[in-house]
């Protein structure tokens, strides 16, 4: 039998869910020129250009570390397999073991979108920090062969990642738990909502 809950735990959750709505309904959005852009409209915007990516025959490609790699692959397979849009990680073990060691670790994702990429694809790259080499060299690697790029980020407002994408998502939190939390749910919502949630049935 399950002992009675500790109230201390009942509103220690309940606090941690107003902080996680708190932080999704503050989430910021910003383009190229660190213009504030509404939160609807950056993810307007990451669902248009993940529709013509697919449609001129491009793909996306998502990137993170640790618990950032995990929402990669979740939101890759989600994307494809429910949203109809051809999407990647580069999360296999064996090319990020076999690029570290060849490379060095800033360059596991880097090198991967070197020899899978091509100008029209999009980026979607995930750092709580924002301040992850490797993710940071990764949209380097985009750019430079002409891809469009969306970054989700937290911590600090002056991360290196906030200011390097198209659009850039910004969840203003130092917790990891909560950052990670955050982009999954916007991403989750980009994608739930083109499939059409909360429409009348």
């Amino acid at each position: 039998m399950l002992d009675k809950v500790n109230a201390d735990f009942s509103l220690g959750l309940d606090r941690y869910f107003r902080t996680l709505d708190d932080l999704l309904r503050n989430a910021v959005a910003t383009d190229r020129s660190k213009n504030r852009v509404p939160l609807d409209q950056g993810c307007a915007w990451v669902r248009r250009q993940a529709h013509e990516t697919h449609d001129l025959g491009n793909k996306l490609m998502f990137v993170g570390n640790g618990g950032s790699a995990g929402i990669a692959s979740h939101l890759a397979i989600d994307f494809t397999k429910n949203g109809g849009l051809r999407a990647m990680a580069f999360n296999d073990p064996l090319a990020l073991t076999c690029l570290g060691n060849d490379f060095g670790y800033e360059d596991v994702f880097a090198k991967q979108i070197e020899f899978h990429g091509q100008g029209g694809d999009l980026l979607i790259a995930i750092s709580s920090s924002g301040r992850s080499p490797n993710i940071l060299k990764a949209v380097q690697a985009a750019r430079s062969i002409g891809c469009k790029v969306a970054t989700f980020s937290g911590f600090t407002e002056d991360n290196d990642l906030r200011n390097s994408g198209d659009i850039n998502f910004f969840v203003p939190s130092t917790l990891y738990g909560l950052v990670e939390i955050s982009h999954l749910v916007l991403c989750h919502a980009i994608l739930d909502i083109d499939m059409g949630w909360g429409k009348e049935p």
